[in-house]
């Protein structure tokens, strides 16, 4: 057994890619078996004794046995570091594997229920992988995702905090109230269920997009596990979601069309919506030395839940618009005897000018953009004169008949009259449509607009640093941006979720449009977070949308947290700088966190000597192992267990949110 071991090592070490730092990666020596790497498989049979092993022979083709190969590397005795051997020895394993290698979850979804849970804090990028991948059978995770227990709730205005009374709810009981969630949002999700299935009509998220530069918490998964993190939140999400509701997510090019593949098969493929494409950045930056072409859009996509969803028309302004080229000199007159000229010889004309060559004569290297701004004005002035000439797509045979008449008797306008709607007029087999059509009152000025497309260009990622008076580095995105998502699938007092709400953008802008909101946020951003921007709302915030929307101010919200029970110990165990206080967070964690059933405390105290030969990351990594990922939170099944001690406050709170 230790010369094949030897045999081994020696052999892969001639493979450069599986060698870093002058070690063997277990990791990438698996990853290479399990895709069958041409290499590798080379590298195997030119050993006669590894052949032997590791190939069997069927009607004498050698077949590689990838299976006994993974195992045979997973195996306690090959590269076992001081971390791993610890664990073998107090018995932490999982049969001959070892938990940390234990990659099915990582690769792909082999099983349908397997959850992975996690934090997303700056911290955790120092790991290789965030989450703790482990496999959960269903009765395992029915009890992870069962509702948890509220607590610290309190309603915030704009005198500030008050003692929580109670829920203000409808005629139906639904719950009316703004609502603020810390805590983990994939079990938040889970506990919102019991109240809000079928309920909100717009989510939007801005999720971690999975790239390397992220300056406040971890934005950089693997692949897959990003897409098991993503696809665990979209599937409750689309159970709270109202049958004509809808889901926006703001990701970038990364992990663009994995994301729609994954959302393809979680809300069908035919209830997606057009990509929206966004303008997030400029070439005034670093990246446009080196980048051709620079990368400056991010992307938002949609899906309804179904069919059912019909969104509201909204405009965009446009200025003018070279096609309106034409102007009716006698418009008081009948429609057949109007007289159309071209705008630039109007313009012409008016500067003395007998064609564009005198015209450039005369004003020069800008008298293309001279021109445009005069053509420009004329047009808003006589916008009621001013037309386009345009070919109507499909019309029905009637209007058909008028075109092709106007073909035949040329410069003279032929009128299909319609009932109750404006005529349609003919030109040389062509129709008009009037400059005046296009203007419309948005935000308070008379425009012209068009039909908000799925190219949002005109909302700006530059200067949104104050908005809302809290920062956030990297992730925070536009108020408009959230105006114009809320205004096209919303209407007033609808809910509005979201569930990476960050800084609160989302809640701020719902609250100043008039919607009802749930935010949901894991990570504390201080002064940053969510329920400070929200307080700079109710008192009356004017930065982003504010004069738009003619914000002044008021309304309150509900501020809950997730009852935390072994996420406590998560917490001190990732804060804690010194061996000393690990051990001291073990001695507590014995007493009263819920240990993982693998786990045996006798035989981890029996080898202390070897855990505190341990680097201090090893120790916090064995230690998170040790808890019971299922106990992170109260469920709301134990409240009335006293071990986890919930005030009687708590439990009228609860018993009040969860009842139906």
């Amino acid at each position: 057994m230790e010369n094949l071991l030897n045999n081994l090592k020696s052999l892969l070490q001639k493979d450069e890619r599986l060698i870093s730092a002058g070690e063997l990666l277990k990791n990438k020596i698996v990853e290479l078996a399990l895709k069958l790497d041409k290499e590798l498989i080379k590298l195997l049979l030119s050993n006669r004794k590894l052949k032997e092993v590791f190939f069997i022979e069927v009607d004498k083709t050698l077949v590689f046995d990838k299976d006994k190969f993974i195992r045979f590397v997973s195996n306690k005795q090959f590269l076992p570091d001081s971390y791993t051997s610890f664990k073998n020895k107090i018995g932490l394993t999982i049969s001959d594997e070892f938990i940390s290698e234990k990659k099915e979850v990582v690769l792909s979804w082999p099983y349908k229920d397997c959850v992975l849970e996690g934090g997303m804090s700056k911290e955790d990028q120092k790991r290789d992988e965030i989450f703790w991948n482990e496999i959960l059978a269903p009765d395992e995770i029915s009890r992870l995702l069962d509702p948890k227990v509220f607590t610290n709730t309190k309603r915030i205005d704009k005198k500030g905090e008050h003692k929580f009374d109670n829920f203000r709810t409808d005629e139906k009981n639904n719950i009316k109230d703004n609502l603020v969630i810390k805590g983990n949002n994939l079990l938040a999700l889970h506990s919102l269920k019991k109240r809000f299935a079928g309920k909100v009509k717009l989510i939007y998220i801005d999720p971690p997009y999975n790239r390397e530069d992220e300056a406040f918490y971890n934005d950089s998964f693997k692949h897959s596990t990003w897409l098991t993190f993503m696809k665990n939140r979209l599937e409750i999400a689309k159970e709270l979601l109202r049958d004509d509701g809808i889901i926006f997510i703001s990701i970038n090019h990364i992990e663009l069309g994995y994301l729609l593949v994954l959302l393809d098969d979680i809300f069908d493929r035919k209830n997606r919506l057009p990509i929206i494409t966004l303008r997030a950045g400029t070439t005034a930056s670093y990246r446009s030395i080196n980048d051709c072409p620079v990368n400056v859009s991010e992307y938002v996509i949609a899906y309804s839940k179904s069919s059912n969803y019909k969104p509201n028309t909204i405009y965009r302004p446009t200025g003018y618009s070279e096609d309106y080229s034409h102007f009716i000199e006698n418009i008081e007159e009948k429609p057949e005897k109007w007289k159309l000229s071209k705008l630039t010889d109007l313009i012409h004309r008016k500067n003395n000018c007998k064609d564009w060559r005198e015209y450039r004569n005369k004003f020069g290297d800008n008298w293309k953009r001279k021109r445009f701004e005069e053509i420009e004005r004329f047009a808003f002035e006589n916008k009621e004169k001013i037309v386009s000439l345009n070919t109507l797509q499909k019309p029905s045979k009637k209007i058909q008949a008028v075109i092709d008449k106007s073909k035949k008797t040329r410069e003279k306008v032929f009128v299909f009259e319609r009932i109750n709607d404006e005529p349609i007029y003919c030109l040389n087999g062509r129709t008009l449509a009037f400059f005046k059509s296009k203007f419309r009152n948005i935000e308070g000025d008379f425009v012209p607009s068009e039909v908000l497309t799925n190219l949002w260009i005109d909302i700006s990622f530059l200067g949104i640093g104050p908005e809302g008076g809290v920062t956030l580095e990297n992730g925070k995105k536009p108020e408009y941006l959230l105006k114009t998502i809320i205004e096209l699938s919303t209407s007033r007092g609808e809910i509005v979720l979201d569930f990476f709400a960050g800084t609160g953008t989302t809640c701020a802008v719902a609250h100043k449009m008039g919607r009802q909101f749930i935010g949901i946020e894991q990570l504390d951003y201080g002064e940053n977070s969510a329920v400070f921007r929200l307080r700079n709302v109710i008192n009356g915030d004017q930065s982003g949308i504010s004069k738009s929307v003619d914000w002044k101010g008021g309304g309150d919200y509900v501020y809950l947290e997730l009852l935390k029970w072994n996420e406590n110990f998560v917490g001190k165990l990732k804060k804690a700088k010194t061996k000393d206080k690990l051990a001291k967070l073990w001695k507590m964690m014995r007493k009263k966190a819920f240990l993982s059933y693998k786990v045996d405390v006798k035989a981890v105290d029996e080898n202390a000597k070897d855990f505190a030969e341990l680097s201090i990351e090893d120790q916090k990594k064995f230690l998170l192992e040790c808890l019971d990922k299922n106990h992170l939170y109260v469920n709301y099944s134990e409240i009335y267990d006293e071990e986890y001690g919930v005030s009687e406050v708590d439990k009228k709170l609860n018993k009040e949110f969860y009842k139906v």
